[in-house]
């Protein structure tokens, strides 16, 4: 492989409650609405490839970077910016910069700033005040966060009466909705039978991989 192709990266230990995120309304690089959130849950625990329980915090550490960061590029429009805590330095390292919607995007409707429609009324040239968003909303994906939130018991991190008390209001779900509830009846089918495809694929080339490397004794 090329050396101009290799990535090196560092592993910061932690899991989701590790990862926070500034996600913003932006114009010209001045941030018009904001929040700052942790991904709680993540799904799986270790290596998430989603987020399955984010909530709002007041975390000022990631605020101040991230303004200059993207004034420093003048952005205009939604981001997220991710950051991970390295628990050995006491340090917010940057992950990513997501200048799309992003899953738990929703919770930012439930803390009072919808960012598709601010964005919207931005680009038509209409008024918009500016805001933070409280600490204590809360976004949750429960095909996810079931299984995610039992992984986590079964190692003592979590237990299940805090469990029960971190889905309290104000709380928005990801899928689930009463006027529009069929995204929410087959979010569980489909996440199994992807969870199912997934096991029975990895059987597969494990099975390839031992025919073509058979163990002589």
């Amino acid at each position: 492989m090329p050396a101009d192709l290799i990535l090196v990266q560092e592993m910061i230990p932690g899991g989701g409650e590790s990862q926070f995120s500034y996600a913003a309304l932006c114009c010209d690089g001045k941030p018009i609405v904001s929040l700052t959130a942790r991904r709680t849950r993540q799904y799986p625990i270790d290596f998430g490839y989603s987020s399955s329980f984010v909530e709002t915090l007041d975390v000022p550490e990631i605020v101040a970077p991230s303004e200059r960061l993207l004034a420093a590029i003048r952005y205009n429009g939604i981001v997220e910016v991710e950051y991970k805590f390295d628990a050995r330095n006491g340090r917010y390292k940057l992950l990513d910069i997501n200048p799309r919607l992003w899953t738990w995007s929703p919770l930012g409707g439930r803390a009072g700033m919808d960012f598709p429609y601010l964005l919207w009324k931005m680009m038509q040239h209409m008024p918009l005040a500016r805001q933070t968003a409280p600490a204590g909303v809360r976004w949750v994906r429960m095909s996810t966060d079931v299984p995610a939130a039992l992984q986590e018991m079964l190692r003592g991190r979590l237990n299940l009466r805090s469990y029960l008390r971190s889905l309290r209001g104000p709380l928005q779900f990801a899928l689930v909705s009463a006027d529009d509830p069929l995204p929410g009846l087959m979010d569980l089918p489909i996440f199994a039978f992807k969870h199912i495809y997934n096991v029975y694929s990895n059987l597969r080339k494990n099975t390839a991989a031992a025919r073509r490397c058979p163990v002589k004794s």
